[in-house]
Order: C-alpha cells, then sequence, then structure tokens
C-alpha cells in the first residue's frame, strides 16, 4: 500500500506546468490554449505567446484555428465564414450581429480599408454574385476567415486572391 501512494504522490509531483504562467499575484494560473495553435496566432501576428493569452480575440482565434470550413455550419465541427464572424463578436465583444455575410456588411457604416482597427470587417466577392465573403480585421493586414478551403486561419488582404476579390470594409454599428 505505503509503494502505491508513493507512486501516486511522486507522479504528481513530476507533472510539467508547461501551460500556466504566473500572474500579478503570483498565483498559477492555467492556459487552456492549444500549444500548437497558440504559436501559429502568434507567428501569423508576429506576438508573444503572453498577448495572445491575455487578449480575448487572439485566444477566441486559437481555440477556432483550423475548424473545417461547413456551409451553413455554425460550431467546431465545422463553420461558414459569416457564422464564425457572429460568433466571434457575440463572444469577443459580446454583440449580436447578422447571420449572412451580406446582411453584415448592410448593417455596417462603410470605411476606407487604410481606416481598418481592429475589429472591424472586410468582405469579398468570391463568386461574382455580390458579397459572399466575411472575415475580421485584425492588424497589418491581417484578417481572420472562415476558408473554404482551409476552415478557420489568418490570412493577408495583400495576397493576390483577397486584392482581387475584396469589396469593402465595415465598422459593425
Amino acid at each position: 500500500m505505503f509503494l502505491i501512494v508513493f507512486v501516486f504522490i511522486s507522479g504528481c509531483k513530476s507533472k510539467k506546468q508547461s501551460q500556466s504562467n504566473t500572474n500579478v499575484k503570483g498565483q498559477t494560473k492555467q492556459s487552456n490554449l492549444n500549444p500548437a495553435k497558440s504559436t501559429i496566432v502568434q507567428e501569423k501576428l508576429n506576438i508573444d505567446r503572453l498577448e495572445v493569452e491575455k487578449s480575448k480575440l487572439y485566444s477566441f482565434i486559437t481555440e477556432w484555428y483550423g475548424t473545417p470550413y461547413k456551409y451553413g455550419g455554425c460550431d467546431k465541427n465545422g463553420t461558414d465564414c459569416s457564422c464564425f464572424t457572429h460568433l466571434l463578436f457575440k463572444q469577443v465583444y459580446n454583440r449580436t450581429i447578422e447571420r449572412s455575410s451580406g446582411d453584415i456588411y448592410k448593417a455596417c457604416d462603410k470605411i476606407k480599408r487604410s481606416h481598418l482597427k481592429e475589429g472591424d470587417l472586410v468582405f469579398f466577392v468570391t463568386n461574382g454574385k455580390g458579397i459572399s465573403h466575411v472575415g475580421v480585421f485584425l492588424k497589418d493586414e491581417k484578417f481572420v476567415h472562415a476558408s473554404t478551403s482551409k476552415g478557420v486561419m489568418i490570412s493577408s488582404l495583400t495576397e493576390a486572391y483577397f486584392e482581387k476579390t475584396f469589396y469593402g470594409a465595415g465598422r459593425h454599428n
């Protein structure tokens, strides 16, 4: 019995706290973020791990990063661009926005691309039939969206495809 208790106690002591950090009061706080996804977000946005963990927006993106695309989908099993944007606004900004990219665009104050700020929206015409794609602007020409080919990801407005299909930008009312 003593041997079993000794092994159990020893096992608990050797657990790594690789996903923890220390807050201002010196207490340990566990991070629930996937380290691999967090690293991708850090590299895409040129920020450090602490900035990802402190930011509600960047933490949300990390949780959803790589979620597959599914037309009409609205959960981590599959999501489309407008639902991802809808959920991001609800969970990060505590605001309810429309569910389709076209309706989101209609509800926005239109802004110039050069005036984009974090949390603004970017819209694209990818099918030649009106606004068909939406993303959330982050910084340095980067935005997060649910891509039909790669799911939730961070892209750049300067990529040739997005330069070609960019329609406009807006700030939700």
